[in-house]
């Protein structure tokens, strides 16, 4: 997809969203401001250093509780700016259970 078409696909946020960045391990977090987000990358402002941290893989907290995140990987750095891109989740196989009823 073409950086143009990347940025066509985006929604933004006026003032922005109160998002967070953490380590998948959770040994370092960061508050961010969301700019925009689409269904396959965002971008938004970090507040304070991210330097020394491991940024090839992280999550994107977009809840105060955890609940909702994408899980990153950071495509480009501009000062305080980062654009990433969502990396997919493997899904989940469904578990079937063994019929309840016993055989005759």
């Amino acid at each position: 997809m073409t950086e143009e078409k990347k940025v066509l696909d985006r929604v933004a946020s006026g003032r922005g969203h109160d998002v967070c960045i953490m380590a998948i391990d959770g040994t370092w977090r960061r508050d961010c401001l969301l700019q925009a987000v689409s269904d396959t990358d965002a971008l938004f402002t970090v507040e304070g250093s991210i330097q020394g941290f491991n940024l090839k893989e992280f999550f994107l907290l977009l809840s105060s509780t955890g609940l909702a995140y994408r899980r990153c990987e950071l495509v480009r750095v501009n000062g305080t700016d980062m654009d990433v891109q969502f990396l997919k989740t493997k899904s989940k196989k469904t578990r079937r259970f063994p019929e309840l009823v016993p055989p005759i």
